[in-house]
């Protein structure tokens, strides 16, 4: 349950990350209170999987996920470069954070 909840827990790191490029275009307070939420939401679930996580891990596989999440979101929606070295990058990112959820 523990990995679960630190996948959630990246996942509204993207939100989080999203919403701040939200929040650079629109200026209003509904961007601002969904900010808030996506990250608070993203360290109660880190908190929760770091119950049982080793601290490190979790915040590495955390921030693996919230990196390489925003980068492949920014590649999608906003017209970011997906040159091949940018996409070998990630892929390393993520192949740590599964590295490290395969050793712990």
């Amino acid at each position: 349950m523990a990995w679960a909840s630190l996948v959630v827990a990246g996942l509204f790191e993207v939100l989080g990350v999203s919403i701040i490029n939200k929040l650079h275009k629109d200026r209003n307070w509904q961007s601002l209170v969904l900010l808030i939420l996506g990250f608070g939401a993203s360290f109660l679930f880190l908190a929760y999987a770091m119950k049982t996580l080793p601290m490190g891990t979790a915040y590495a596989v955390w921030t693996g996920i919230g990196a390489s999440g925003g980068a492949i979101l920014g590649m999608i929606l906003y017209g970011e470069s997906k040159d091949w070295k940018r996409i070998i990058f990630i892929t390393m990112v993520l192949g740590a954070a599964i590295g490290l959820k395969l050793t712990s």
